[in-house]
């Protein structure tokens, strides 16, 4: 039978995984149960991303994806709550890393912009803020952009 060529999303796949091999350790502890690694999370964070889906339904959609699977050493599928809370125990800077390994597969020119803008929920008084005990976080956004 004749193999399949990779489509573009088990080159996706293959790629994160690589850059994930690279930004980040196998397993986030030494105690961890080391069912999953944080490589494979990631990637499938990642995917869940590019698919712009849920998480349950990128878990029953990989369900007929024996490729991808194969692709980032997938035996089992983690549930859903797994995936939401290996969200949350990344840190922000495995992110940054991953981002700027992937800027590196990008073609450029050679000739980039740098736009840095902030984003803050300043409509809110000083007083309230105070009175609710409520905090008010701001978005730090840098963006790099090829110009022609």
């Amino acid at each position: 039978m004749q193999t399949l060529p990779k489509s573009r999303l088990l080159r996706f796949v293959e790629e994160a995984f690589h850059l994930a091999q690279r930004a980040v350790s196998p397993y986030s502890s030494k105690y961890s149960k080391q069912r999953y690694t944080l490589h494979q999370h990631v990637v499938l964070l990642c995917l869940k991303v590019r698919k712009n889906t849920t998480y349950r339904t990128l878990l029953d959609e990989l369900i007929e994806m024996p490729r991808i699977r194969n692709a980032i050493n997938l035996t089992e599928l983690p549930a859903p709550s797994t995936l939401c809370k290996a969200f949350d125990r990344l840190d922000m800077a495995v992110w940054r890393v991953l981002l700027n390994l992937s800027v590196s597969l990008l073609p450029t020119n050679g000739v980039a912009g740098i736009d840095a803008s902030g984003f803050d929920r300043s409509h809110a008084s000083k007083h309230y803020t105070k009175r609710t005990k409520l905090t008010i976080q701001q978005l730090k956004v840098t963006l790099l952009v090829e110009r022609e």
